[in-house]
């Protein structure tokens, strides 16, 4: 899983699009569960680590470091 290291502010594919019809993402929250942001509609979903890890698809963009 070397190819999914994923961090704060990240922009990231789902395999499966929101239900709103995006499906570009903000990482807005780590921990044993990741919150992301839908950047269309700005709802955000909180979803554990693990299924997190097994639903994306790939990276867009790396956030900028704080």
């Amino acid at each position: 899983m070397a190819d999914k290291e994923f961090a704060m502010n990240d922009i990231v594919e789902m395999k499966k699009q929101h239900p709103c019809g995006a499906n570009r993402w903000k990482i807005i929250r780590m921990g044993m569960d990741v919150r992301i942001k839908c950047l269309a509609c700005e709802r955000s979903v909180l979803i554990p680590r693990r299924e997190f890890t097994k639903k994306l698809k790939k990276i867009l963009e790396k956030g900028e470091k704080a």
